[in-house]
Formats: structure tokens, C-alpha cells, sequence
């Protein structure tokens, strides 16, 4: 049986990331952006997790094996799957500074842009998905 609680949950959390998101791109912050577009992404995936499967989903950053687990990932457009991997590199919570810096030299404006772009989308489009599950019950 699903669990509605938990999903919700994610979900609360997923949106309040996104608005941090959004606010570190106003002040200029690419590099915090990107990485809270990958906690967006990935606390999203664990909500649509939770409304498919009985267990929890995994302690993994990996969002291709979490949208896999849980059957959304043959779902995605080929689009929607590269940017899960892109995505994923900016998962800089635990990594050294040389790695951050690294990623950092990759954004500026315009690619920061596009990748929160490309979330708000990726999130909206679950956010749609569990909308119609939840209308079929």
C-alpha cells in the first residue's frame, strides 16, 4: 500500500527547496542553485516513490536509480533522463572544495538558469503524474 503521508512530505520539503532554489539564483548564488535543483529533483522522485511502492525509498542521491525503482524513469522523455544525470553532479553537500570549485567553473547566469528551468518542469510534470494517481483511486 502506498504511503500518502510520507509523499506528502516529500512533497512539502521538494517545494520549500525549490523556493530556496529560486532565491539563491536571485543573489547570485549558481553554484547553491544547482545543488538545491538536485535535492528538488530528487525529493520529488522519493514522493512518487512513496505513492508506488510499500518500502521506503533508498538513502541514494542517484536520481536515475530512484526514477528507475519506482517505474518513472520509462516514463521520462529522453530529455527529462539526461537531465537527471546532469542533475546529479551537483550534488555537492558532502564533497571536498577542489570538487566544488570544479563545478562552480561550469555555471554562470545563463546554464544556472536553464538547469532551475529545467527543474521547475521536471517537478511540475511529477507533480502531475501523482495528481492523476491520486484522481484514480
Amino acid at each position: 500500500m502506498a504511503n500518502i503521508d510520507k509523499s506528502e512530505k516529500w512533497l512539502a520539503i521538494a517545494a520549500e527547496d525549490l523556493v530556496v532554489a529560486e532565491d539563491l539564483y536571485k543573489l547570485g548564488h549558481w553554484l547553491y542553485t544547482g545543488f538545491m535543483c538536485h535535492q528538488v529533483v530528487e525529493k520529488t522522485l522519493k514522493a512518487y516513490w512513496c505513492v508506488c511502492r510499500d518500502d521506503d525509498p533508498p538513502y541514494i542521491h542517484d536520481h536515475e536509480r530512484i526514477a528507475k525503482g519506482c517505474g518513472l524513469y520509462t516514463k521520462m522523455s529522453e530529455e527529462q533522463q539526461l537531465f537527471l544525470t546532469k542533475v546529479k553532479q551537483l550534488n555537492i553537500e558532502a564533497r571536498y572544495q577542489e570538487y566544488k570549485n570544479e563545478v562552480a567553473r561550469t555555471l554562470n547566469r545563463e546554464k544556472t538558469a536553464e538547469i532551475l528551468e529545467t527543474t521547475r518542469q521536471m517537478h511540475a510534470w511529477i507533480l502531475g503524474i501523482l495528481k492523476e494517481k491520486s484522481s484514480t483511486r
